[in-house]
């Protein structure tokens, strides 16, 4: 097997087998963590002259064995010292621990395998060639983090390979705490200093890790977002969620200062699933919680995939919280080589924040705020109901629901609880005549109609202008000019939109015309056309909505083109649907399609029941007509007598319910065809 050789820049993800072409030192870290990396190579880069060679790398660019044999040989083998950071333990990196441990004790080197967090593992210890002293004290050094304590690693370390320097005792990080960009850690009373008076508060919780290995660009660009969207941002470090002390701490922040919305910039889940669901640090906020990851990968792979992240991303930082039910903003950052050190030959890798990414989560966690703050009279709510195929005949066609008679129940529950709706109507039936007086996406029977919600072309080209260039330049390919939508007339668009006060319902538009609906409900690679960017505009600018309700299953917003989750502005379902909170009513048995909804649109899913099943069979008059039609038959063989009385009953019960016409039975057909038509 040939392996390939690492380059300055890049950043492995250790699946391929890899010589990372470094020389000998005498002290050798790994690391599985970059921000650490980085934190020793600013240390290293600190030091006097006459330090000993340090190399640094990071252990997962060493998954495959391969990488791992070249690494020991060249490197691990000629050091003196060599310490090793593992979270998950000595089973995270097997090989690697064995020949590492294997070298050092045939060498007579030090070597102390770390645990990755603050919990003591007894076989990393074991594996381990330094004494308990020197390994807690590297290992506190770690924990701690911090440039002060980089620095003093580094010369414990220069002391263990023999250098006659000695170390300061390790300088203690809270294990949670307030952060300011600027500052650092941050007194909690003195959060409120840095706010501006009246605003909803907006809480970050991310990981302790950023402020120990000064890495915390993301963040403060985060901070920075949220100041201009209206909110005061208070940054709060915690060394894990599940740590009791942290956790406490976060409660305590939150139940001090009460914040309209938390962005939770940490991976996994607090609760465990198919485990009964205890208390966690956010209850007692009760907000909204927003996910926004922090990725372990490069924005170049980003940029040009359609996965939207890798599957370790994916877990870590999407599936794992989606337990806790968070609401998946955006990738902020990316790991970013931001240059190759060359005195420690390794690339400092640090999170490089994505400006817009952080805009557009600032929006959504101000969109939330705004919902919460705004009293209930005031809310402007849609609520949208899906077309498929784009019949009239389909309108509101959920899965498992009755969409029509649920949507009335909506209105008449938000007049009751104190929304300014207007004219709620009795049920579904009355609902749909309502919709069906405007236009709807049926091309033929909307011509002539006008709605009661209008984006005029001027409108949307000013709006449609803002769009990013990919997006408006395959459009127009696609679907021409916007006055050229057959959903224009009188210069303006006629959206399928009924106005109940300040809560409208909406017929979703199709994601074309002139094709066929049902080949292309779910294509990954049909652009909509005008009119569908038209709908969704005025409904979160033009009436400025506060929440978007889709309801049933399913909508088509989550199925444009894009990427799978951690969407750029490129991606039609962002590019159609502004940072609003959205609310999706959606059937239980299908939590795959409903991921789709929350990871492409930020939705938060509602679930319900499927509805009772009942037998397969007539009913009514229906069931009455066949009992008639079986009691026909058996009489034509055992009592012909019968038979002219059962005629005339089963020609009266067809004429009564209409059957007649559905099987084309004419006034002057005699009784026999009329029962040769019945019979099919």
């Amino acid at each position: 097997m040939h392996l390939l050789a690492a380059q300055p820049g890049e950043v492995s993800d250790g699946t391929e087998a890899i010589d990372l072409g470094q020389s000998p030192g005498e002290i050798v870290v790994l690391s599985a963590a970059d921000t650490e990396l980085a934190l020793l190579a600013d240390a290293a880069a600190a030091r006097g002259d006459g330090a000993p060679s340090l190399r640094l790398a990071n252990v997962m660019q060493l998954g495959h064995n391969l990488s791992v044999d070249t690494y020991v040989e060249a490197v691990v083998a000629n050091a003196k010292v060599i310490v090793v950071r593992l979270l998950g333990g000595a089973a995270y990196w097997r090989y690697g621990t064995e020949e590492v441990a294997a070298v050092a004790r045939e060498h007579g080197l030090a070597l102390a395998l770390l645990p990755g967090d603050d919990k003591d593992d007894g076989e990393l210890r074991r594996h381990s060639t330094v004494g308990d002293a020197d390994y807690d004290r590297l290992w506190a050094y770690l924990i701690h983090g911090g440039a002060a304590n980089a620095v003093n690693f580094l010369t414990h370390a220069a002391n263990l390979a023999g250098h006659p320097v000695e170390a300061e005792p390790p300088e203690l990080l809270p294990r949670a705490g307030c952060y300011w960009p600027g500052i650092g850690d941050l007194a909690l009373d003195a959060m409120a200093q840095h706010w501006q008076p009246g605003r909803p508060v907006a809480a970050i919780v991310f990981y302790r890790a950023l402020v120990q290995a000064g890495d915390c660009a993301p963040i403060n660009a985060l901070v920075t977002a949220l100041g201009d969207a209206g909110l005061n941002p208070m940054p709060l470090y915690s060394q894990s969620l599940k740590d009791p002390a942290a956790a406490a701490f976060v409660e305590e922040a939150l139940a001090t200062f009460a914040p309209g919305v938390i962005i939770n910039a940490t991976g996994f889940s607090l609760a465990s699933p198919g485990a009964q669901r205890g208390p966690t640090p956010f209850d007692g906020a009760d907000c909204p919680i927003i996910q926004a990851v922090l990725s372990g990968g490069t924005k170049n792979i980003w940029d040009d995939g359609m996965r939207g992240l890798a599957p370790r991303d994916i877990a870590m930082n999407v599936a794992l919280p989606e337990v806790d039910g968070r609401i998946l903003a955006r990738a902020i950052s990316f790991k970013s080589a931001k240059r190759w050190d060359e005195a420690t030959q390794t690339n400092v890798v640090r999170h490089e924040p994505v400006p817009d990414r952080v805009a557009w989560t600032a929006r959504l966690a101000a969109a939330w705020a705004r919902l919460r703050q705004e009293t209930m009279g005031e809310r402007r709510v849609a609520v949208v109901m899906a077309n498929y195929p784009n019949k009239d005949a389909r309108i509101g066609n959920g899965v498992g629901l009755d969409t029509p008679a649920s949507a009335a129940l909506v209105l008449k529950a938000l007049a009751a609880q104190g929304y300014d709706v207007a004219d709620v109507p009795s049920d579904g039936e009355a609902l749909i005549t309502q919709l069906l007086a405007g236009p709807t996406n049926d091309l033929v029977r909307r011509r002539g109609k006008r709605s009661q919600a209008v984006l005029s072309l001027e409108a949307y080209r000013e709006k449609f202008a803002e769009l990013p260039e990919d997006v408006r330049s395959s459009m127009t390919e696609r679907w021409g000019d916007p006055e050229t939508d057959p959903h224009v007339a009188e210069g303006a668009f006629q959206l399928a939109i009924h106005r109940f006060g300040k809560v409208v319902v909406g017929v979703q538009p199709a994601r074309g015309y002139n094709i066929d609906p049902k080949a292309t409900y779910h294509d990954p690679d049909l652009v909509p056309p005008h009119g569908y960017f038209a709908f969704y505009m005025w409904l979160t600018q033009e009436f400025d909505s506060h929440a978007v309700i889709h309801l049933g299953k399913h909508s088509n917003l989550e199925w444009l083109p894009g990427k799978a989750l951690a969407l750029s502005s490129s991606c039609f379902p962002e590019a159609a649907f502004a940072p609003v909170p959205h609310l999706y009513p959606f059937i239980v048995n299908d939590p795959g399609e409903g991921t789709q909804a929350k990871r492409r649109t930020s939705a938060v899913i509602i679930d319900h029941l499927t509805p009772p099943l009942a037998r397969a069979e007539t009913y009514g008059e229906l069931r009455d007509l066949e009992a008639l039609v079986d009691e026909y038959f058996e009489a034509s063989q055992t009592d012909p007598r019968r038979l002219p009385i059962l005629s005339r009953d089963i020609l009266e019960l067809c004429a009564s319910t209409g059957l007649d016409q559905d099987c084309g039975i004419g006034a002057g057909d005699d009784e026999a065809e009329k029962l040769t038509k019945l019979d099919g």
